[in-house]
């Protein structure tokens, strides 16, 4: 199983009943410019629209791209939670170029955190020491 990316979340509200709304957290484990794989315990079915805030916590701010709209493609069950591939909808047929610009500047942001963490793994140090 792949690792969920780093200091990316993504909030989205479960409605429960006429009044009440519940806000949840979700782990995101891809993103790309069409969409997004995310984890969560609660259930979706593939059809179903999911609004949803993307946050990137960085040192000294957060990058969000609020309101993004996702059509749930997929679903799998792993444990007691279950995967969603998640196909970003309508990104460009309103024409909102802040949030794919977000959207594009997130995804650069992980593009280079995870190329720091591949050279600071373990795995990497060894080869260098035996190519030394």
């Amino acid at each position: 199983m792949k690792e969920a990316l780093p200091d990316l979340v993504a909030r989205f509200r479960v409605r429960h009943g006429l009044f009440r709304k519940e806000r949840v957290e979700a782990a995101l484990f891809e993103l790309d410019t069409y969409g997004c794989v995310m984890k969560t315990d609660k259930m979706f079915n593939p059809g179903d629209t999911v609004l949803l805030d993307l946050i990137m916590d960085m040192p000294f701010d957060k990058i969000r791209a609020e309101n993004v709209s996702g059509l749930i493609t997929e679903r799998r069950k792993h444990c007691s939670n279950f995967f969603y591939s998640i196909d970003f909808a309508d990104l460009k047929s309103d024409g909102d170029v802040a949030i794919e610009e977000k959207l594009r500047r997130i995804r650069e942001v992980l593009s280079k955190k995870q190329s720091l963490k591949s050279r600071r793994s373990p795995g990497s140090m060894l080869g260098l020491r035996q190519m030394a």
